[in-house]
């Protein structure tokens, strides 16, 4: 019997293949076992869809069709509901989630040489905040999406839980570990107890002493930079002449929000802001937001935006260029620039992280390890958030892409 183990991720995506006692992530594009989670429909060719660093490259190259990036994050919101555009017909946004699942499916069986019916999917602890109604739908939204793509046996499992599997694989002696999985959409945390003589068990509840999520992650915080450090370049706060009252915002946060910069390109829109542009003190900026939106831009930016974010987790200082907006424009963001812009975010994972190890008993000082995982994980302020929930605590890392698909590619191995 062959399983496999799915990370469908809100940035990225990874999948892999158990089988006679082996596991190993599925090579997805130019051998890489890691795929961008975007697809990109070319409207020039009637209808070809491109996936991962292809569809990015379509769109940065201007060819004529529609992005579609971090589609994990419409599953827990009422977007999902929603249909999209594309070359003029209207597509419901949970088939375009299927496109891509199918993709990574079609991937899995290749590298397996056979069909794959049964998969162990990771889903995040919450994919909705205090709403156990709608976070149970997204579950079953992925599921009926799994099960048309042509999969069977459907089991969901906590990607913290996966995170921990593998990192179990590495340790020498039982240790109680908070793990920390941030990732492009969601923050998860889990109290495990690991170690070489738990290995072997076939039921681990006794050793998943909690979890705990939040709906706060790295796109959440592209869009906090996005909004400090770029859209006040664009006409953000800005005054209008008459009556002297701010631009309108919405527009602002739905481009700076990748979900939804689709939803800005309407004709309405480009009307609105060609009339703001005689109205705005300052004309010049509400222009080049113009320019983004006619020339549909937006995700363009937010790349740009998350370069500077990775940027900023490594440097004291980033620099954003704009210059497809107009020559020589480009924003410029600091670490602490960057660190306001999301506090509160970090106040949030802290406190999750707080409840995570309160709901299991336990006082800060039992944790002996956190494990980080998830690429959002990298950015320090994330880190000393995290950090202070356990202080004393030793910290970890490993794969930060890629453990919870290694983790869940071992458990589907394992639950066979």
């Amino acid at each position: 019997m062959i399983a496999c183990g799915l990370d469908f991720g809100t940035s990225n995506s990874a999948i892999g293949v158990a089988h006679d006692r082996t596991a190993a992530l599925a090579p997805l594009e130019a051998g890489s076992t890691l795929i961008p989670s975007a697809v990109f429909f070319d409207y020039e060719t009637k209808g070809h869809v491109s996936f991962g660093n292809a569809a990015i490259s379509a769109y940065v190259g201007q060819t004529e069709g529609r992005l579609m990036r971090a589609l994990k994050s419409i599953l827990g919101s009422p977007l999902i509901d929603e249909e999209t555009s594309l070359g003029g017909r209207k597509v419901p946004l949970s088939d375009v989630v299927e496109i891509f699942v199918r993709h990574l499916k079609d991937k899995a069986e290749a590298f397996a040489g056979q069909e794959i019916t049964t998969v162990v999917h990771g889903r995040p602890v919450r994919f909705v905040d205090g709403d156990d109604r709608a976070d149970a739908r997204a579950q079953q939204v992925l599921e009926d999406i799994a099960r048309r793509v042509g999969f069977r046996d459907v089991a969901f499992v906590y990607e913290p839980i996966a995170a921990a599997h593998h990192y179990e694989q590495t340790v020498q002696s039982e240790e109680l570990v908070l793990i920390a999985d941030i990732g492009g959409g969601t923050s998860d945390f889990s109290i495990v107890r690991v170690g070489p003589q738990h290995r072997g068990r076939a039921d681990r509840g006794g050793d998943v002493l909690a979890n705990a999520g939040v709906r706060v992650g790295g796109t959440d915080f592209d869009t906090a930079l996005n909004l400090a450090a770029v859209m006040p370049l664009l006409g953000l706060g800005t005054q209008l002449v008459e009556k002297n009252l701010p631009m309108p915002n919405a527009l602002f946060h739905e481009l700076a929000a990748w979900p939804t910069i689709n939803f800005a390109y309407t004709y309405k829109n480009e009307r609105q802001l060609a009339e703001l542009v005689s109205l705005a003190s300052e004309p010049e900026k509400v222009a080049r937001l113009l320019k983004l939106v006619r020339q549909r831009l937006g995700h363009r930016l937010a790349f740009a935006v998350e370069e500077a974010k990775i940027a900023l987790s490594a440097g004291e200082r980033a620099d954003v260029p704009l210059v497809f907006l107009e020559a020589g424009l480009a924003a410029s963001a600091t670490r602490v620039d960057f660190d306001r812009a999301i506090a509160a975010g970090m106040d949030r994972l802290h406190q999750t992280a707080r409840d995570c190890i309160a709901a299991a008993g336990l006082g800060p000082a039992a944790i002996e390890t956190i494990f980080f995982t998830g690429g959002s994980s990298r950015v320090p302020a994330v880190r000393a958030a995290v950090g202070r929930a356990a202080p004393s605590a030793r910290v970890a890392g490993g794969s930060d892409l890629l453990s919870v698909a290694l983790g869940l590619t071992g458990m589907a191995g394992a639950m066979r």
